[in-house]
């Protein structure tokens, strides 16, 4: 299997221990002074310890050096491992196939027009691929490449995050060259390289191009993977376009965008995973003191507005935070659902 699947932490360690640990950082959990980390929220690495348990936050140490190959993609665990995933978390992943067939129709949509960025077929061997147009996309009128780029998308319950972008195909492990990528994020980044010139407006669109992107995901291993391919993605393009590295700076807040706009949640609840339960309180009365408690009202009814749990919070980039009059504004996931 080629080793490019697999990101190594160590390798994103060595460019900034701080960038590590962004990717790692739970906004919702997190407070003024105190970072509050994704958890594993998998049995999976339990044998390794009681900082492996499926409760216990991610720490870098845990991930790096003589463990630097502990997470790995789904495609190169083991068969046994896949089919308990399978089983226990309903975990399928795409193949890339699918997944541009479809962000192809969101396109075909959007542009009102078939084939833009690559046209599907089947080859005498009876596999799905598809010829990229290698000409610059032009847009329908009333509508522009900002226009595009700012659009907002969504993957839910993200795994590897293949629809958002697509380094390698996520059931072969085959890698995939940048100019055929497939991903959601891909089409922006390819869009903002074929409008810019120089880093600077590159890279002011390449923000714009992360933060219309969200994600979720409930297992802490396939939600730091999705982040680190989204990161690595941004590194890469940069390199195609200027031949070199992107400034850590540019990187480091490539990284803070991704994660806020790629969190971890239970999707049916809106709630971080496994955070409903019951609650017990101290209520007085005439006769002194008793306990009550109170299970969780949005898991009896079904109710998504009703849990006790911790409710997700994600960024709109686009409006302006009340408290400190920067744009980026914290909100509730749920508020979005009408």
């Amino acid at each position: 299997m080629p080793v490019e699947v697999d990101i190594l932490e160590d390798s994103i360690f060595r460019l900034s221990p701080d960038l590590l640990n962004t990717l790692l950082k739970d906004h919702t959990m997190s407070k003024e002074g105190i970072q509050r980390n994704i958890f594993w929220a998998t049995s999976d690495y339990e044998s390794l310890g009681e900082e492996y348990e499926y409760d216990a936050p991610i720490f870098s140490h845990l991930i790096t050096g003589d463990n630097g190959h502990i997470i790995m993609p789904r495609v190169l665990k083991s068969r046994d491992t896949q089919a308990a995933r399978s089983r226990d978390m309903a975990e399928v992943f795409t193949p890339s196939w699918i997944c541009n067939a479809q962000n192809n129709l969101i396109d075909e949509a959007w542009f009102g027009r078939k084939d833009v960025l690559n046209t599907e077929y089947t080859d005498e061997d009876g596999n799905h691929r598809w010829h990229t147009n290698s000409n610059p996309i032009t847009f329908p009128e009333g509508k522009s490449w900002k226009d595009y780029v700012r659009d907002t998308r969504l993957e839910i319950t993200c795994g590897e995050a293949p629809y958002i972008v697509s380094r390698y195909d996520t059931t072969t492990g085959e890698m995939i060259p940048l100019e055929q990528r497939i991903g959601l994020l891909d089409r922006k980044l390819r869009v903002v390289g074929e409008n810019t010139e120089t880093s600077g407006e590159w890279l002011e669109w390449a923000q714009e191009a992360y933060k219309s992107i969200y994600a979720y995901e409930w297992q802490g291993d396939n939600l730091l993977i999705a982040r680190e391919s989204m990161l690595i993605s941004f590194i890469e393009y940069y390199q195609q376009k200027f031949g070199k590295r992107p400034l850590l700076k540019s990187i480091n807040y490539i990284a803070y965008i991704i994660s806020w706009n790629v969190w971890q949640m239970d999707g049916l609840k809106g709630v971080v995973p496994n955070s409903c339960g019951e609650r017990r309180t101290v209520v007085a009365d005439l006769f002194g003191t008793r306990e009550e408690v109170c299970q969780c009202e949005g898991c009896q009814k079904d109710d998504i507005r009703r849990h006790n749990g911790v409710y997700c919070q994600i960024k709109d980039w686009r409006a302006k935070d009340p408290k400190t009059g920067k744009m980026g504004k914290r909100i509730r996931f749920i508020d979005l659902i009408k």
